[in-house]
């Protein structure tokens, strides 16, 4: 028995014995995973078990190194964690923007004492993060943002506004790009950590045409922040940015693989119609080719070896997976999918589900700015 065998074995008799039955089902809702943070309601005592016995093991965030919070796992070890996770069912025990975006960010151009201050709590669930980017004048043009933060000696003041701050009512601290300087429009953002209950932050939420919203308005008004608190050089913030944009795409084409992996044609059982069924079935086929294609993406990415281009790639085909996943379930639901407020319909689920994919292709980079980057970058086009 190799070393890995015998972490396998090990893996798969805690995971038996520790993971609670509740946290081997299906996530149905927002309510099934677990956000943490000091707002944080757990759903039920299994949901704080779970998180609770996996960040002792550093099981959160595995690769992280030990020092951090993390398990201080290898790229093999983590995925076989993930496997044995995956075979009994095991819901996530912590999603968090501070995992999938500010951590790698932190570890790769945080301070030591960033590190030591914020890695832990994130690992552990105790801090929740949402992201200061968009702003009303800047989405797709990212670097035009407009957001100040003045040098006052031993602190910055923060004035502007971001847009579409995904959970900013519900988020302890902010990562934030600001402009520090007008010489240079990539050159003069710098990228900041603060506290949501600083004096002068507000937020205010978005409506969806999903009836259901999880973006705001965020607002800054002489907010103070202090001088130790910029992620990387003053005024090269940029360079943070685009790191951290590639977890944020990498993120979010995960959706492409929807919430357990459940085959369409499983979940939707039966269908007459054979122009449909064969329409599921070919998603199917896709859907099964994009995990392959994910965990090899994966594979390369740890490993050092990922194009910078791919997660790129990556989310627009995660997303217009996601977007053709619930066209299906619309048109296997027929007219009772379009039900908004029934019973029957859990809150018109499906529907409001369907509309808010929408956004998929706006996201963390439009679908035209992933697809000109794929030209440009990978294929190398003339003229991309």
């Amino acid at each position: 028995m190799t070393d890995l065998d015998r972490f396998r074995a090990d893996t798969r008799a805690w995971l038996e014995t520790n993971c609670p039955a509740e946290m081997r089902e299906p996530i149905r809702s927002e309510k099934d995973m677990c956000w943490g943070g000091r707002k944080w309601a757990f759903q039920n005592e299994a949901q704080r078990q779970w998180l609770e016995a996996m960040a002792a093991r550093g099981w959160t965030v595995p690769d992280w190194p030990r020092a951090y919070g993390g398990g201080g796992l290898s790229p093999a070890e983590a995925k076989v964690l993930k496997e044995e996770m995956a075979r009994i069912g095991a819901r996530p025990p912590l999603t968090s923007f501070g995992i999938s975006m500010l951590g790698p960010a932190l570890l790769k151009y945080g301070t030591e004492e960033q590190k030591q201050r914020f890695l832990p709590e994130i690992a552990r669930g105790e801090i929740r993060w949402c992201q200061g980017y968009s702003e009303p004048g800047a989405g797709s043009d990212l670097a035009g943002l407009q957001t100040k933060a003045e040098d006052k000696g031993d602190h910055w003041l923060v004035n502007g506004q971001k847009v579409w701050t995904s959970y900013a009512d519900q988020a302890d601290w902010i990562f934030c790009l600001v402009r520090t300087s007008s010489e240079s429009k990539h050159g003069g953002i710098s990228f900041l950590l603060f506290d949501m209950e600083s004096p002068g932050v507000s937020t205010r939420p978005i409506l969806l045409i999903s009836g259901n919203s999880p973006f705001c308005e965020t607002f800054f008004d002489d907010v103070k922040v202090p001088k130790d608190q910029v992620v990387g050089e003053v005024n090269k913030g940029w360079d943070v940015a685009k790191y951290l944009l590639g977890h944020e795409r990498e993120m979010i084409s995960g959706m492409g693989l929807g919430g357990d992996r459940t085959a369409l044609g499983k979940a939707l059982g039966p269908i007459d119609d054979p122009l449909l069924r064969a329409e599921i079935a070919a998603f199917d086929v896709d859907a099964l080719a994009f995990a392959a294609m994910s965990e090899r993406f994966l594979d390369q990415l740890k490993a050092g070896e990922a194009h910078p281009a791919m997660p790129s790639m990556m989310k627009y085909a995660g997303t217009e997976l996601n977007k053709r996943r619930h066209e299906l379930i619309m048109a296997a639901g027929g007219s009772d999918a379009l039900e908004w407020d029934s019973e029957r319909s859990k809150g018109g689920k499906a529907a409001r589900d369907w509309l808010r994919t929408k956004a998929n292709s706006i996201e963390g980079g439009t679908s035209e700015i992933q697809l000109g980057i794929v030209a440009k970058h990978i294929l190398r086009l003339p003229g991309a």
